[in-house]
């Protein structure tokens, strides 16, 4: 089978073919370049979503997602968002491995393409011009066998005339053999000239065309053969990316099976979780006898002396009311007035810390959270105290690493006096010191009330008291007094809501305790010189050539504070980084 042969007449209807060819595949090109956007949007959809419905940093909502099944939620965000990068992997491999290669191929094929059939159309120009000198030499001999003809016909009507001279006749008889010797040679050329051309125009069909014809065959199964290939190509791209796209399936799976009700339903209770003991039973009280409600005083009093009261105001039903009733104040029941109360705090001593008390209740008020947060249940105020020591000790560990930083390079200058003067750095160690001293004070303070909370708790840990037993005999009596002007002998808060809307005049004294810390402010930018990792708290690792923001320059202690956005901050050593200071800031220089 070849073009060759088969379609030797078909010179034209195969230039329009391989045309078409090409067109086809410039179309699946586009195709697939279409399909590469398609695969981008859907990419960029797919991380826009998971986006969308991360948890906000420093929110609400980031603290919800404790849940076995919001942290499910999170993963099958996370893995959906590797999920569109398998997605951009598709786009990408086609556009390299399909379109790229593609379009190179098409612009070879047209090359190739135009050069066969340039080689045809001048294997046609060659034929046509022999046929019409074929053409040509035989219009020549047939005029010259024509006039030959007409030459002899005048010869012998002038030889049979005979009033004709001789001398005509031998004109006559002259003339029909010139004619006769071009007819001769005419017939020779045209002999010569249709040999050439029957030879070349069976080189043109047997071997011009055939060649032209299957060069043009094989480049057209080529292109056949190559859009295959692509097609495979397609295929293959989609599936080398179905291992790890299962994988992204199989961890939402996975973050699915790890959603535990029990443990969730625990985070409930610890996340609500008061610390009180429901109320008791409430006695009956019998109204229908009436020798019950003429009792007289000497005898309720002589009850009373007895400890009868025990049967109807008992501890337990008393002091368990609170949270769902409003107890009922007798009209017996008078409280001092508050302007003596506040005197006594600020003549007496001893009872400082429960003025102290005293502004934190006006505060709660005000909507501003008591330090020891006797605002919340127990069981929150624990978690709450707990969080803060927490945070207490981090910032002491913090602290701790700039000391021993700082006494490290006081040893470098011990050494290398060239580099620094040790003298200088005296003054930070000293700061440092004092910081992790009061950071210390400040934990014992939290530890005390922890020790304080946990002690009335009705159910508690092993551990947890083991941790507190280690500070009771740091708690002072001062924080136990205060504590108890809080709340009432069984354990219960009543602070009185006259006292205060009475003196919440008083509160302006403390706003300054209760101000929201404000960001630093950036003061420069510094340009990373080297790469820092930093693996102690308090410090941020940097990359070489990266820039960031100063919001404390060097104190003398060898250490920058920097911010890379509002959550990243922390030191860098200041000969790793190039400090450039804003000129309005206050002692801008530049550190190298």
């Amino acid at each position: 089978m070849s073009w060759g042969t088969e379609l030797w007449d078909q010179f034209d209807n195969l230039e329009k073919h391989t045309q078409w060819g090409i067109d086809i595949l410039e179309k699946y090109i586009k195709f697939v370049k279409e399909r590469t956007e398609i695969e981008l949007s859907y990419a960029k959809q797919l991380r826009n979503l998971s986006k969308k419905y991360q948890p906000k940093k420093n929110s609400k909502e980031e603290e919800e997602y404790k849940y076995t099944s919001c942290k499910a939620f999170i993963s099958t965000l996370n893995e959906m968002n590797d999920y569109a990068g398998q997605h951009e992997v598709i786009s990408e491999n086609m556009a390299s491995q399909i379109i790229v290669d593609l379009a190179r191929y098409v612009q070879e094929l047209k090359q190739e393409r135009k050069s066969n059939f340039h080689d045809g159309r001048k294997a046609q120009q060659h034929i046509e011009t022999c046929w019409k000198q074929l053409e040509s030499s035989k219009r020549r001999f047939e005029r010259d066998c024509k006039e030959a003809d007409r030459a002899q016909q005048y010869f012998e009507k002038m030889d049979a005339d005979i009033n004709v001279t001789k001398a005509d006749v031998e004109k006559a008889r002259q003339q029909a053999q010139i004619r006769h010797q071009m007819a001769e040679d005419s017939k020779a050329d045209y002999s010569s000239i249709l040999q050439k051309f029957n030879h070349e125009q069976h080189e043109y069909y047997h071997t011009h065309i055939p060649n032209i014809f299957q060069k043009i065959q094989e480049m057209e199964e080529r292109r056949i053969v190559r859009i295959g290939e692509s097609m495979k190509t397609y295929a293959e791209v989609d599936r080398q990316v179905i291992p790890i796209i299962g994988k992204c399936l199989d961890g939402i799976v996975k973050a699915a099976e790890s959603i535990d009700q029990k443990n969730d339903s625990q985070l409930v209770i610890e996340a609500y979780k008061s610390g009180f003991e429901p109320p008791g039973d409430i006695e009956f009280e019998d109204y229908t006898q009436p020798m019950k409600r003429t009792v007289s005083d000497n005898s309720l009093s002589n009850s009373r002396g007895e400890g009868k009261p025990d049967l109807k105001f008992g501890g337990k039903s008393k002091g368990k009311l609170w949270p769902f009733i409003k107890k009922n104040k007798s009209p017996k029941q008078q409280k001092e007035p508050l302007s003596h109360r506040f005197n006594e705090f600020m003549t007496s001593k001893p009872k400082i810390h429960c003025f102290r008390s005293l502004k934190r209740g006006l505060s709660l008020k005000l909507g501003a959270t008591p330090e020891d947060f006797s605002n919340l249940p127990p069981e929150q105020r624990r978690k709450k105290l707990q969080q803060k020591v927490d945070e207490l000790n981090k910032e002491i560990q913090k602290e701790m690493d700039q000391r021993d930083a700082i006494t490290k390079m006081k040893d470098v200058y011990l050494k290398n006096p060239q580099m620094g003067d040790p003298a200088s750095l005296d003054h930070k160690l000293a700061e440092v010191s004092q910081n992790i001293e009061k950071l210390r004070l400040e934990t014992q303070k939290f530890e005390a009330w922890l020790a304080e909370v946990e002690g009335r708790l009705p159910a508690r840990s092993e551990q947890a008291r083991r941790q507190s037993g280690l500070y009771d005999s740091q708690n002072p009596p001062t924080v136990n007094n205060c504590a108890q002007d809080r709340e009432s002998p069984d354990g219960s808060y009543t602070e009185e809501q006259s006292q205060e809307s009475e003196v919440k005049v008083l509160a302006t004294d403390f706003d300054d305790e209760f101000d929201d810390e404000e960001p630093l402010p950036a003061i420069g930018t510094c340009k990373a010189l080297y790469t820092f990792e930093g693996q102690n708290e308090g410090t941020i690792s940097v990359i070489e050539g990266e820039t960031l923001y100063v919001i404390e320059e060097d104190k003398g202690d060898g250490w920058t504070r920097i911010r890379r956005n509002e959550d990243e901050e922390g030191y860098v050593p200041t000969s790793y980084v190039e400090v450039c200071l804003d000129k309005n800031a206050k002692g801008a220089k530049t550190y190298i």
